[in-house]
């Protein structure tokens, strides 16, 4: 059971798993959605980690061992896998390689976004392999970058031994991944037409003027490596006035994820100051979906961070949830520090 994901405190309605001692040695795991905190209250899960109808059992104190939070749906390893493989597609790198053992995919980029600039677990046994770490750290010393390691939930095991506890490594937050199916859009709404949406193969100035990577401008350069090398096709979204005026943006990805199915991601959503609070960002997310679908996409993924709950409320509105996290470990030892 991972500590590195989803170590916060659960709330009401969330999906756990509770190991109860039952007493003389025995042990009971009881899986479901939360009904109540004080005293714990849960409510066995249906299939699939659906929320039931079934008699909610009320947990002792002195009965709870364990208490961890769970996705919101039960999900198979290959299905994490192939969000991050359509991910990976999108973001490759100025250079991308396979470690000897066909494992982890290492990508260098420039240097900027953890996506194209980190080493990730591709393979289908990366999950039960030593991480092939003298053959990453080769890799980015060879391209005079930082060690950074991609650590998605579940598939990673390994690595989350790694990095764990181990003061060499510094891992970022947690980043939500979340999915929904593109085959019904019915329940989006009409669109209004106060604002046009155009999306472009190249961005313009005015996409540029509004686009930021963590607080700053990200260089030209940087997206154009992106809109390059992706191995698929990358657009460029926009809501514009009636008057021309650019006043929401956001890029989407459009790659396939190794299984034949067809993906659409989207990210770098930004609204004008001046036209905040009038939904430009739902309403460029649907746009947005309905363009994915339009060019094939079966399915679309988005990643926002785990404790922005304003953005996750957003996506929740536009039919996603979540599927896993991910987060990166970088490594911040000293030179000559042993990263293992």
């Amino acid at each position: 059971m991972s500590y590195i994901f989803r170590s916060d405190a659960p709330r009401v309605g969330e999906r756990v798993v509770v190991r109860r001692d039952m007493g003389g040695g025995m042990h009971s795991d009881v899986i479901g959605h939360v009904v109540s905190l004080d005293p714990l209250v849960v409510r066995p899960q249906a299939v699939g980690g659906y929320p039931s109808a079934l008699e909610a059992i009320t947990i002792p104190d002195e009965q709870i061992q364990i208490v961890k939070k769970l996705s919101p749906r039960m999900v198979r390893n290959s299905d994490i896998r192939a969000v991050e493989v359509a991910t990976a597609a999108a973001f490759p790198g100025k250079e991308h390689t396979w470690t000897a053992d066909g494992q982890w995919l290492m990508r260098a980029g420039d240097g900027v976004t953890e996506r194209s600039n980190s080493a990730t677990p591709l393979g289908p046994s990366a999950g039960f392999t030593q991480v092939p770490l003298a053959e990453i750290e080769a890799f980015y010393t060879r391209h005079d970058l930082p060690l950074i390691l991609e650590l998605p939930e579940r598939i990673g095991k390994p690595a989350e031994k790694l990095v764990a506890g181990n003061p060499a490594w510094t891992l970022g937050p947690e980043i939500s991944v979340m999915v929904r199916s593109l085959a019904d859009l019915s329940d989006l709404p009409d669109r209004p037409d106060e604002w046009e949406f155009h999306i472009d193969d190249q961005p313009d100035d005015d996409w540029l003027a509004l686009y930021h990577f963590r607080g700053q401008a990200l260089p030209p350069e940087a997206l154009e490596y992106l809109r390059t090398r992706i191995e698929g096709h990358m657009g460029f979204g926009r809501l514009v006035t009636r008057e021309g005026e650019t006043v929401a943006i956001t890029r989407g990805t459009l790659t396939d994820s190794g299984n034949g199915t067809h993906w659409l991601g989207y990210s770098a959503v930004e609204v004008a100051p001046a036209w905040r609070r009038r939904g430009l960002a739902t309403q460029l997310g649907m746009d947005m979906l309905r363009w994915g679908r339009e060019h094939g996409a079966e399915r679309a993924y988005l990643q926002v961070l785990g404790t922005n709950e304003a953005g996750v409320g957003l996506y929740t509105k536009l039919g996603f949830i979540e599927q896993h996290r991910h987060r990166y470990a970088h490594f911040t030892g000293e030179p000559g520090t042993d990263a293992r």
